[in-house]
């Protein structure tokens, strides 16, 4: 793999080389935020009179090759002022631009990734951007602003329930969705359960949201990726913004470590509702604390550093009974390099922890559980000619699995110490993604992932008859666990299971006019880690599992085609995706399956596969005093575990079922209207097919015992679900633009106070004994008001 990678750097070295020899230069640079140097991400550069351009990287960085000769170059981005100015290429030009911001510039952004007419020609499809002011403005519980709750008001984005941690794309689990923050992996995205997500917007710079056309750089997901990059702090001068609310503030500082060279930012956010607790006599905690942290600082011309990090914590516990601790560990180091005006590098050394704790005070003992990694990557961006660009890389990650450990908190408990068997896996890619402009009308992204992966040895593994975990009792019409035969132990260094998947991906554009054009792709991806759950509760009580001997990875092959139109000089705005997908070995859970401390999960899971597809409509106004955008998606997401014999039954008999997160019909209405230069109103309406469920379909008595009977899995739906979200913002001096600059939100979520069913359960009536379905309803209206600030 290191050969083929090192010819590849060649080879296109050699290329790079041989069109240079041509009468072709090169002009290239940064482009960054005058007020702060804070670089920009998806700048336009623009040459109109040939109708060519390029765009900035993750980092700023732009390059693009013409013929010799005078052209007029224009740089915009939505929200600061356009730069036009005339270049002479005689030579290879290096030319960084500063630009700075209009006085709208708050109020125009929206979603800027696909507001420029660029996007219509690009290949890129199933890809959506939010800045960071658009988060702000959509109204959400408690007054918080949440990256997670702003993106399912896009089409094909929705959540398993209102407390539900994590999100799904286009039918998938929350653990098919790669999250990156500063291309670190996040493991859990909510605080408080769900209520909260774990991203301070105002640490944000950047957010995409790849829902299919995913490129080869991404992997190890089947799902979607979320790409969030963090500010990386002015480097010219001090400033602080922050927010104070009903349950929760945050502050962020930002300023030069040297001026225009290096810069430092420090935010940090925390929930303080459990400290009225006691006034209400009430024992109980629930609070989360987080900080975003990054450095930054330019050596030369030629090369960038970066430190960042990451670290948040969630307390949950009940009197003196329960205790539950969570997190999130990230540290990232980055370091950019320019080897020529045409290769763009970056080398990130990354760490990454998730960590849960328990506390049974009632049974004395402590459970802590988690997933560490380790990460390698190293990646370029090569510019070959102004019709082609490359990205090429590898990626190292090195994995440590602690399924769970318990002590005793006491000697005398009775507990003795026990730790399951801890895993270890090492996954390996190297990949090449090309962008190819074909002519003026059709355009072209393809690019090859090669994926390995090795399970590596670990203290005990149990061997099966017929290498089958999981038996099935014909007698009963039921899985079961198989006893284990015999036992195998490793070192570290042996490889117990190994797995090679190549992903292929394409994506395709073709331009029917100046404003509109259609697209395909697809997308063949791996995913050789699964979350184990097998409940909608919001808890993070979950178990990551590497593949191995019992357990495959998940295989994906997504297709989808689009059509896209903008209107009346790009104020409107029409998207119109259908897609289809299905999934190889996706796990599946036998009846009655434990996964808590469970040492063979293999003995509990099943192999089956997936299969989604739908719909998704978004149209969007981009200007004016309102702007704002409809989504509407129209989707299947099913499972199906057949039996592995023609004895055996299956999951559900076999048949497909629908999954946890299947919405057939998903609507969203969001918008934002100035009133005036003081007022500013937001609100957002939403429609969902209710979550599915499977409700007993009968009861018989069993030696006096009443046992319900259930009807097929996911058969049957929880109500529908609904809500309005109201907003107004307030700034009583708008027309100052230095010092102490501040705004009041004042909120309303779920304004017609709306009970929507988190579940719904069965009993008796302990009065008339008679059966009766109970609605658990989490949230209300619920009014909320918070004062935000910078300097």
């Amino acid at each position: 793999m290191k050969n083929l990678f090192l010819w590849l750097i060649i080879a296109c070295s050699f290329f790079s080389l041989s069109l240079n020899a041509q009468s072709k230069f090169t002009i290239s640079g940064t482009i960054s935020e005058a007020s702060s140097n804070e670089t920009l991400i998806g700048v336009n550069i623009i040459f109109p009179e040939i109708q060519s351009g390029t765009t900035t990287n993750e980092y700023g960085f732009y390059s693009i090759t013409l013929s010799e000769g005078t052209y007029k170059l224009a740089v915009s981005y939505l929200g600061f002022n356009t730069i036009v100015e005339t270049v002479e290429l005689t030579g290879d030009v290096v030319k960084n631009f500063s630009l700075t911001d209009t006085l709208e510039s708050l109020d125009e952004v929206v979603i800027t990734e696909n507001i420029e007419k660029l996007n219509i020609k690009a290949p890129q499809m199933s890809v959506n951007k939010l800045s960071s002011t658009t988060i702000k403005e959509i109204p959400v519980v408690l007054g918080e602003a949440d990256i997670i709750k702003a993106i399912t008001l896009l089409p094909g984005v929705t959540t398993a329930g209102e407390t539900a941690s994590g999100f799904n794309v286009r039918g998938g689990a929350a653990d098919q969705n790669l999250i990156l923050l500063d291309e670190a992996t996040i493991y859990n995205s909510s605080h408080l359960f769900g209520f909260f997500s774990v991203f301070n917007p105002d640490a944000i710079k950047d957010l995409k949201l790849y829902k299919g056309g995913i490129p080869a750089r991404y992997g190890g997901r089947v799902s979607s990726v979320l790409d969030i990059y963090q500010k990386e702090g002015n480097s010219k001068e001090f400033h602080a913004n922050g927010g104070i609310g009903i349950v929760s503030s945050r502050l962020l500082l930002e300023g030069p470590l040297e001026k225009d060279k290096g810069s430092f930012l420090l935010g940090g956010r925390s929930s303080y509702a459990h400290l009225f607790l006691p006034l209400f006599d009430l024992d109980n905690k629930a609070y989360f604390y987080d900080l975003n942290t990054k450095l930054s600082y330019k050596i030369d011309d030629n090369n960038n550093v970066y430190f960042s990090g990451y670290f948040g914590r969630d307390v949950f516990s009940i009197a003196d009974t329960f205790e539950n601790t969570y997190g999130n560990s990230v540290l990232n180091f980055r370091w950019n390099h320019l080897f020529s005006d045409k290769i763009f590098s970056n080398l990130s050394l990354i760490y990454s922890d998730y960590y849960y704790g328990l506390k049974l005070n009632f049974v004395e003992f402590d459970w802590n559980s988690g997933i560490q990694n380790f990460n390698l990557k190293y990646d370029f961006k090569h510019y070959l000619t102004n019709k082609i660009k490359l990205q090429y890389g590898l990626n190292s990650i090195y994995y440590a699995f602690n399924p769970g450990d318990i002590k005793p908190t006491v000697e005398s408990s009775g507990i003795n110490p026990f730790k399951l068997t801890q895993k270890y896996a090492f996954e390996n890619a190297i990949y090449l993604d090309a962008e190819h402009k074909v002519s003026d009308k059709l355009s072209l992204s393809y690019g090859l992932r090669l994926s390995t992966f090795h399970r590596l040895g670990q203290d005990e593994l149990n061997v099966y008859e017929n290498d089958q975990a999981v038996v099935f009792n014909e007698d009963f019409q039921i899985y079961e666990k198989a006893n284990p035969i015999d036992t195998e132990t490793f070192d570290r260094s042996d490889v117990i299971e190994r797995f090679v998947n190549l992903e292929p991906r394409a994506s395709v554009a073709y331009q029917l006019n100046t404003v509109s054009s259609v697209k395909a792709s697809y997308n063949r991806m791996t995913q050789y880690l699964h979350l184990l759950s097998n409940t909608n509760s919001p808890t993070p009580l979950d178990v990551w599992t590497p593949s191995g001997k019992y357990i495959k990875p998940q295989l994906l092959d997504q297709y989808a085609v689009g059509y896209f139109k903008e209107f009346n000089d790009s104020k409107y705005s029409l998207e119109v995706e259908s897609f289809y997908k299905t999934i190889k070995n996706r796990i599946d859970y036998i009846d009655g399956a434990d996964l808590v401390a469970n040492n063979a999960i293999e003995q509990v899971v099943l192999n089956g596969k997936a299969r989604a597809y739908g719909l998704e409509v978004l149209f969007r106004k981009n200007e004016g005093r309102f702007k704002g955008w409809l989504a509407y998606t129209l989707s299947k997401s099913e499972q199906q575990t057949e039996g592995r014999t023609s004895n055996e039954i299956g999951i559900n008999n076999g048949n497909w079922y629908n999954t946890p997160y299947d919405k057939t019909h998903d609507i969203s209405l969001t918008g934002s209207y100035d009133l005036n230069e003081k007022w500013k109103l937001n609100g957002n309406f939403l429609f969902q097919t209710g979550q599915p469920a499977t409700f007993p379909n009968g009861q018989y008595q069993y030696n006096g015992v009443t046992v319900p009977s259930y009807n097929n899995r996911n058969a049957d739906r929880l109500p529908v679900y609904h809500r309005l979200d109201i907003s107004a913002t307030y700034t009583a001096k708008p027309e100052k633009k230095s010092g102490l600059q501040s705004y009041w939100v004042f909120g309303i979520y779920n304004a017609y106070n709306r009970k929507n069913a988190a579940s719904v359960s069965f009993s008796a009536n302990q009065d008339t004994g008679a059966n009766e379905a109970n609605r658990l309803a989490i949230f209300g209206i619920i009014p909320s008001v918070s004062y935000n600030f910078k300097f």
